[in-house]
Order: structure tokens, then sequence, then C-alpha cells
């Protein structure tokens, strides 16, 4: 049996990690330094170790202690706003922390590691169907920090043998149950919950795009299809000694931002229609995966629509909001 080092296992997606890799019958350690993960979300009877990626002593020992025979890197720091006002910190947390853990890992001899990137490290693409060929231009620097850490991945795998799979992430939503739901206010599901809770139009950044309705067109996947991808990434990963995947997670179909808001006010009771504002800079008119690569290397293809997205994250935010229940 493996056991997967968990980093970022206390957060909204890596406790869902968690979660299916324990159903999956695989062994789980986290590593979280809590700054925005929550210790209630760690299952019992899986350790939970509290630390920085940039303690190499104490991810040395864990790794260790706990027989560690792969890593799912998730912890990052992951605000594209607060990247740009503070790019050295985030290149610290996400590249330091990144090269610390990796060469932890080759010195304990784990012999596989599956990084959390991210869609963002494409930039604005001008292309139907984002594939995993397609140009990486980062807008952002935790854009940058994500294309970064790709290359430092797959370097360290070619120089090491170690087995590797870089994960790139688009519209994650959703939860598996209400416990599990993002408590973030960042991505546009939370902020349509936090504006229609207060009683507020939600807000759409630009009408005038080059799209069906003029909003922008954005790929969204559940956070119980993305866990359960990781799975997939990593049992091959052990299964096939060498492996260097980088691999999109999307469904492969674009949902615009107003679609998104009459559905969640279909979906929540609420009518509330949208106020439009000016454009975000920097907001690609369509962003959506080709989902072809995961589907033909890990037979991986989603399962849950948006419906489910939506309904699964408003449990969640009526569990900390009761006041929006309607």
């Amino acid at each position: 049996m493996t056991t997967w080092l968990i980093t970022g296992g206390a957060g909204y997606i890596g406790a869902h990690v968690v979660r299916a890799m324990r159903d999956a019958g695989e062994q789980a350690v986290v590593y979280d330094d809590l700054s925005t993960g929550v210790a209630e979300r760690v299952p019992d009877g899986v350790p939970l170790v509290v630390g920085s990626t940039l303690d190499a002593e104490l991810l040395t020992r864990t790794l260790k202690e706990h027989a560690v025979t792969g890593v799912v890197h998730l912890a990052a720091k992951k605000q594209v706003g607060e990247s740009v006002d503070l790019p050295l910190h985030y290149y610290r947390e996400n590249v330091e922390g990144l090269r610390v853990l990796l060469e932890a890992a080759v010195g304990a001899a784990v012999p596989s590691f599956v990084f959390s990137s991210s869609a963002a490290v494409y930039g604005m693409p001008d292309v139907n169907l984002v594939t995993e060929e397609t140009p990486c231009v980062p807008m952002s620097p935790y854009g940058e920090t994500k294309l970064v850490g790709e290359w430092l991945v797959r370097a360290t795998g070619r120089a090491t043998g170690l087995s590797t799979a870089s994960l790139r992430y688009f519209n994650v939503a959703g939860a598996a149950t209400p416990e599990l739901a993002d408590t973030g206010v960042f991505n546009l599901v939370p902020m349509v919950f936090e504006k229609l809770t207060e009683g507020a139009s939600p807000r759409v950044f630009g009408d005038d795009y080059a799209t069906p309705d003029g909003t922008c067109v954005r790929d969204y996947i559940h956070v119980v299809d993305l866990a359960e991808a990781h799975v997939a990434a990593a049992r091959r990963l052990s299964a096939a000694p060498g492996t260097d995947l980088t691999l999109n997670i999307g469904r492969g179909e674009g949902v615009s931002v107003r679609e998104m808001i009459d559905r969640i006010n279909a979906i929540t009771g609420y009518d509330l229609p949208p106020t439009v504002t000016a454009r975000r800079p920097g907001d690609p008119a369509r962003v959506v995966a080709s989902a072809d690569r995961i589907a033909a290397e890990l037979g991986w293809k989603a399962k849950h629509d948006v419906e489910d997205m939506i309904t699964s994250a408003w449990a969640g935010w009526v569990r900390l909001h009761p006041e929006a229940a309607r």
C-alpha cells in the first residue's frame, strides 16, 4: 500500500483529495501550515503535521516517520490579485517551498510526485479549446509561479527518475459535503452567493466580449471530480516509474458568467439580475479546457455538471451563512 503526503491537505481542494484517497484505499498524511487550511477538515485517523514547505528538516522527518511513498503537492498561495502586490512572497512560498519539498522527497527516495498547477499558466489563450500544447503566457506572478513549478518538477523528474504529473486545474467549484465547502470568497460562485446574501445584485465584469452573450466563458470542474483525477494520476505514477505527465483538468464545456449567475439564481431561489461593471484587466474572453489527453492517459472523465457544483456549494454556503437560505 502506498502512503501519500498531501501538502495543503486541510484546504478546500486538499481535503477533497484526502477524502478521495481514503475512499480509494490509499494511506494519507496531511502536511499543512493552517494559514488557510482548517484542521477539522482532516478526517479522523489521518495524521496532520502542521508546518511550512519551507521547513526542510520537518519535511524530511515527516517523509521518513510516515514512510511516505508519494507526494501530492497542493500547498500554495493562490490569489491572483494578491500575487501582483506581493510577488516576492508568492515566489518564496510557491517556488522556493516547492524546491525545498522536492529536495526532501528526492533525499527520502520518494518515487512519485503530483503537482497542483493551474490554467493560469496559459494567460489569455486565443483558442476555442486550450490543449496542453497551447503556449503558456501567464499574466500574473501567481501564474508564473505555477509555470516555474511545472518546469522544476519536470526537470527534477528527468534528473532523478522521479515520476511526475502536473495537473492544470480550470475553475473549481462545489463540495462533497457542506463541511468541506470552500470558505473563501475569491471565485465566481461564492462571490455571487455573497452578493445574493447581502440582497445585492451580482456583478458582471464586462459584457462586451466576443462571446455569445458578451460575458466571459469559463470551464467549471466539480471539486469531487478534480480530487478523483488526483487519485488516478497518483496511481498511474505508482504503476509506471519514470512517468512525466502534464494534464488539463476540466470538462471541456464553456459556461458564461451570465449563464452561471442565472443558474445560481434559479437554484438558490433568488431573483437578482446582475449589474454590469467595467472589465477587469487581464480577463480573457474564453478559457475552456480540452480534456482529451487526461481521458486518454488516465481514463478519467468528469461526472458532475454545473448544477451539481452550484447545489453542493450552496449547501456549504448556507451552513456557514444560514441567513442566506430561502
